[in-house]
């Protein structure tokens, strides 16, 4: 088994480089018996400098971390269509739980993603207050 870390600095900073460290990579890269896994951390609307943006924007928020989620996929030559797994943590799941699908459904048939991947919605509290939105990803390609 190989492991190694995901990133890419030119959307998101790793989150050793906050102004308060965190302990994460922002994803690990594991090859093992023939395939290549994919592990992305929680990733929500934060920008290259660390700064969390589109505050009080669901819509917005949910593009980025998107955006921020895509960008670290293709630094490993991986699209959404190898992703297999998303948990998609909502601050207010009863506000934001249509729109989001929305935007999930929306973002899928866009980049031509079929089947949909397995996916978990939980309500949660966020690691920063401003944040409406997080998700990890898991996916799926070959070596």
């Amino acid at each position: 088994m190989i492991k190694k870390t995901i990133t890419n600095l030119t959307v998101l900073n790793e989150a050793y480089s906050y102004e308060k460290p965190s302990g994460f990579s922002r994803g690990m890269r594991v090859e093992m018996n023939g395939a290549t896994f994919l592990f992305i951390s929680g990733t929500a609307s934060i920008d290259e400098a660390g700064e969390s943006i589109y505050i009080n924007d669901f819509a917005k928020q949910t593009e980025r971390t998107y955006y921020n989620i895509s960008k670290l996929l293709e630094s490993e030559g991986a699209t959404w269509k190898d992703v297999v797994k998303t948990t998609v943590y909502i601050k207010d799941i009863n506000k934001n739980y249509d729109e989001f699908n929305k935007l999930r459904i929306d973002f899928f048939k866009q980049e031509g993603v079929h089947p949909y991947p397995a996916s978990v919605g939980i309500q949660a509290t966020l690691c920063r207050e401003e944040l409406l939105i997080e998700m990890d990803a898991i996916a799926i390609i070959k070596n």
